[in-house]
Parts: C-alpha cells; structure tokens; sequence
C-alpha cells in the first residue's frame, strides 16, 4: 500500500470500525468502543511509524477517546463518550486561544507552517476562523447529543460520523480562498 492510502486509513479507519460495530451490534455503543480505542491506538502507532512522529492533533484525540472510552466502561455511563467531541473541540479552540492571547502567536502557524507559508494577517484570521469553528462545533455537539441521547442515541452517533466530518471538511475547504490570499509568493 503506498502512503497516502495508509494515512487515509490511520485517519479515517477508527471511526470506520467504531460506526460499523455500533450498528453491527444493534446501536450498542459499549461494544463499540473498546474496538474504537484499539484501533485508534493502532492508528497512532502507524502514523509514528510512517512520519517518525504523532502529530499533536491525533495524539490528544486518542489520548482522549482513550480516556472517556475508559470512562464510559469504567463508571458505565455514556455521558463521558457523548461529551468527547465537545471536550476535544472546546481543548483546540483553548489552545488555538491561549496561543493569540498569551504567547501572541497563532498556533495554528507553529502546527502547519511546514505544510502552509502564509502571511502573519494570514495566520491570524485563520487561527480566528478555527477558534470560531471548534466553539460552533462543540456547542453543536452538546445540543444534539442532549437532545437525542440516550433514547435515540444512534441519531447522535449518526450527526458524529456524518455531521460533524462533513462540516469539518466543509468548513476547512472554505479556508482556502483566505489561504491563497494571504499566501506568501515562492
């Protein structure tokens, strides 16, 4: 397999195996996340492998899903697996925050820089932009799995996988006109 296609899997391949055990098993979401935590922790071990390091984002996403998963387990309440997405969005929003507030930098520019040379006005708005986007996200996430969960919780876990990763695509694909404006000429 070439690289990219086991990228994509290490990415992507988790919330594969947790959406199809979950409907597997009759929408039972303790049988879906010890699958789910291993296949993230597997995931991180192949992107290690692959870029020699683990990017701060997929660490602290599998370091929580590691750690509400074992909540949800542990204490047998699925509050803590409903909350993951909020905690994980509301966390890079506060770091993205606490990078413009406290160190005047936009983080954004230390995570990506490698891969996107912009303009400083550049990486502001776009720091902005994500900071907005992780709070709407976050919010977003509360409103549906308090109203649907634990009744209808399969409406939730549906709005998780193809809510929430179509809007998160929709809405960095929207940041490509301000990331050609600003730019820097090579």
């Amino acid at each position: 397999m070439n690289r990219p296609i086991i990228k994509f899997l290490a990415d992507f391949g988790p919330l594969l195996i947790f959406f199809t055990i979950y409907f597997i098993n009759e929408n039972d979401l303790k049988a879906a996340i010890p699958p789910f935590i291993i296949a993230t922790l597997i995931a991180l071990v192949v992107v290690y492998l692959l870029e020699k390091r683990i990017p701060m984002v997929p660490l602290m996403s599998g370091i929580i899903i590691t750690l509400f998963g074992g909540l949800t387990l542990y204490f047998d309440n699925k509050i803590f697996f409903y909350m993951k997405p909020t905690i994980i969005n509301i966390l890079f929003a506060a770091i993205l925050f606490f990078g413009k507030y406290f160190t005047q930098k936009p983080l954004l520019k230390i995570f990506f820089q490698s891969a996107i040379e912009l303009k400083d006005e550049g990486w502001k708005k776009l720091n902005d932009r994500w900071i907005i986007f992780f709070i709407f996200v976050a919010i977003l996430n509360e409103i549906v799995w308090r109203i649907y969960c634990p009744e209808k919780e399969y409406i939730w876990v549906n709005f998780k996988v193809w809510g929430l990763l179509p809007i998160s695509f929709l809405f960095a694909a929207s940041q490509i006109s301000l990331i050609n404006k600003y730019k820097l000429k090579q």
